[in-house]
């Protein structure tokens, strides 16, 4: 047995086709078919080497790999970055933080680059080396995708750059996303935050007020927002809770986090 190895890709197929051939390879295999799952087994399984798609809903790839880089910082295994689009992004591929990154391309193709990639990783471990690019196959720039890639950054722009703390919450009340400012805000590191319920970000004394605000907004479609105020042991901050929607359809929470530590300022100052 080589260890176990986590495959986390939204992609069912390809999650079986990856699972069958390091199986194949002596490998016990952990699967995933999203980021939150994703977490969830990082949490609660040894791991010796992890293979993610970089292009996932919800929690992505690069928020996966930053997770994971913050949850091990001593980097006991290798991971391994897959994405359809790596050509479009290889500029900035190496901010994504991975050890290796491999083009997914045709599978009869995949195959064979894939066992000659592990050989090589089996032979030598050295994940200390520079990032290594492997591609599946001879690929060119799809405009498509490369428009894709460039809106999915101008939306992370505006969420890093908007001045409040956002966390996104998923349908079933766990944060899948937190900008910078919300770590900043809430001084807790990502890998406590990202796949956990949002009732433990908070204060005890405002967890009826949040679930009351996350309900209000949820039960009438017409109201936009839902407010209320935090001042509890040196906490002071403004709660805007809304719905997220996704072509008109609710899927979760939108809840920001505005940092008030002068509340009793004259307002000539803030101007």
């Amino acid at each position: 047995m080589k260890g176990k190895a986590l495959v986390v890709d939204n992609d069912f197929f390809f999650v079986e086709f990856l699972s069958d051939l390091l199986e194949k390879r002596g490998y016990k295999v952990i699967k995933a078919y999203d980021g939150k799952e994703g977490i969830t087994k990082l949490r609660e399984e040894t791991v010796n080497i992890l293979f993610v798609d970089i292009i996932m809903p919800k929690i992505d790839g690069k928020q996966l790999i930053q997770f994971t880089r913050n949850l091990f910082p001593e980097k006991p295994f290798p991971i391994i970055a897959l994405s359809g689009s790596l050509i479009e992004t290889i500029e900035d591929v190496q901010k994504i933080g991975a050890d290796y990154y491999i083009a997914k391309g045709p599978i009869e193709t995949m195959a064979e680059h894939i066992d000659r990639f592990l050989d090589k990783l089996e032979a030598h471990s050295a994940i200390d080396a520079p990032p290594e690019i492997m591609e599946t196959a001879r690929m060119f720039p799809r405009q498509s995708t490369a428009e894709l890639v460039e809106m999915m950054d101008f939306q992370e722009g505006i969420l890093e750059s908007i001045g409040v703390g956002i966390l996104v919450v998923d349908k079933d009340a766990k944060i899948i996303r937190i900008n910078a400012t919300g770590l900043k805000i809430l001084q807790k590191p990502l890998e406590v935050l990202l796949n956990r319920h949002i009732g433990t970000v908070f204060p005890e004394s405002a967890y009826s007020h949040l679930v009351g605000a996350m309900k209000a907004v949820a039960r009438n479609p017409d109201r936009i927002a839902a407010t209320f105020p935090i001042d509890d042991s040196g906490i002071h901050w403004r709660i805007i809770v809304s719905i997220h929607r996704v072509a008109q359809k609710p899927i979760g929470w939108i809840v920001a986090l505005e940092e008030l530590t002068s509340w009793d300022e004259p307002a000539s100052k803030t101007s």
